[in-house]
């Protein structure tokens, strides 16, 4: 029995580009749904729960980011952010919110389906970039992160971890003990070569460090090694203890 085709919900007020944007997706096989109205998104997000959300920055209503940020706990899919503007703080805010990938306007439609389809296959471990012996489960101490379940723990609380931080943080430990640069994480995670300015990389890094009890002025568990990437510790976390509560926990 065939998968049915993913959900994707538009939430764009130039009517005209959402709905060329519609056109393309639907003729690749996705379904499509658009919401103009930034005021409506969050709700219409958290009551249809989508399979991913391109989601714009300048919207009437309610701004972009506001909607990341207001839908990141209820909403557990991706997040595709789009900006009319190349500045890289607007990308580091939507990060921050809590979207998984950002593309800036205009968007050649092939690149938007191909963020879009890995975004997803990402989200659902369904890519087949898992070796058969690599593990599903990994266990540093009070630190645990399952890989088919797509969560983490400290302790018995669970983590809250967007779908790009989960991947990140995966990749980081799976790989424990060995330094992974940039360049390596980028095209493991987004499949496309770094451009050596994007700072996506960076801002989840920052994200990930307080969530898994990690000090983040003082990293042990995720180290920055000047001029060649990130090191996850297992040493570091494995000597984490039951005290050392994140901030950023479900209730």
């Amino acid at each position: 029995m065939e998968q049915e085709a993913w959900q994707i919900l538009i939430v764009e007020d130039d009517q005209r580009l959402a709905q060329l944007t519609r056109e393309y997706l639907e003729g690749n096989g996705l379904r499509v749904a658009i919401e103009a109205d930034g005021g409506s998104a969050a709700a219409r997000i958290l009551a249809e729960q989508p399979d991913l959300v391109i989601l714009d920055l300048m919207l009437p209503g309610e701004d972009g980011l506001s909607i990341c940020r207001k839908v990141r706990s209820g909403y557990k899919g991706p997040i595709l952010m789009l900006t009319a503007r190349t500045d890289d703080m607007d990308q580091v805010l939507g990060l921050e919110m809590g979207a998984d990938d950002y593309v800036c306007k205009p968007v050649r439609p092939r690149v938007l389906l191909a963020r879009i389809r890995a975004l997803l296959r990402r989200h659902e471990g369904g890519e087949g970039e898992r070796d058969e012996g690599q593990p599903r489960r990994l266990q540093f101490g009070v630190l645990a992160i399952d890989s088919a379940m797509r969560e983490a723990w400290l302790g018995e609380q669970g983590i809250e971890l967007t779908s790009a931080e989960f991947d990140l943080l995966w990749l980081l430990a799976v790989n424990a003990g060995r330094i992974l640069s940039r360049e390596e994480i980028f095209n493991s995670l987004r499949g496309i070569e770094y451009d050596g300015q994007d700072r996506s990389i960076d801002v989840r890094i920052s994200r990930i460090r307080p969530k898994i009890g990690d000090d983040p002025m003082h990293p042990r568990l995720i180290k920055t090694v000047r001029s060649k990437g990130y090191l996850f510790v297992a040493e570091a976390a494995e000597a984490l203890p039951f005290g050392d509560t994140p901030p950023l926990l479900r209730d």
